[in-house]
This record gives structure tokens, C-alpha cells and sequence, in this order.
């Protein structure tokens, strides 16, 4: 089977205790011909520790939020 995964850099979203957050220029593989996309075990760590940290983000956005209903 051909290698159809590249290594490069991805937005990665998460939501944590009701609040939202992007953590940007995180390192991946990622499939080229689903998208799907794997984390090394210490990138996982790194998103982990930065959340958990409540270190000042490097920007804060507004982002609105509609009920599919």
C-alpha cells in the first residue's frame, strides 16, 4: 500500500471544561486522502500541559455559538 500520509502542521480544536480552544501550528501526520490526522504522544502531552497550565493565549477570539434546533 502506498505512504498517503504527509507531516505537517494543523489547527487542532478541543473543548475542556465548557470552554473552547484552538491550539495552532501543532505538528501531524495527516492522511491525504481522508484528512484524518495522528499526534505523536508527547504533541497530545504538550496540547494537554497547555491547557492545564492557564497560560495567557497568545489571542482570544469570539466565536458564536447557534442551537441546531
Amino acid at each position: 500500500m502506498k505512504e498517503t500520509m504527509i507531516q505537517t502542521e494543523v489547527t487542532y480544536t478541543l473543548e475542556h471544561g465548557g470552554r473552547f480552544y484552538l491550539i495552532q501550528h501543532v505538528p501531524a501526520r495527516v492522511c491525504r486522502e481522508t484528512g484524518e490526522q495522528f499526534f505523536a504522544p508527547e504533541t497530545v502531552e504538550h496540547i494537554q500541559s497547555l491547557i492545564k497550565s492557564r497560560k495567557k493565549p497568545a489571542k482570544t477570539i469570539e466565536t458564536p455559538v447557534f442551537e441546531y434546533a
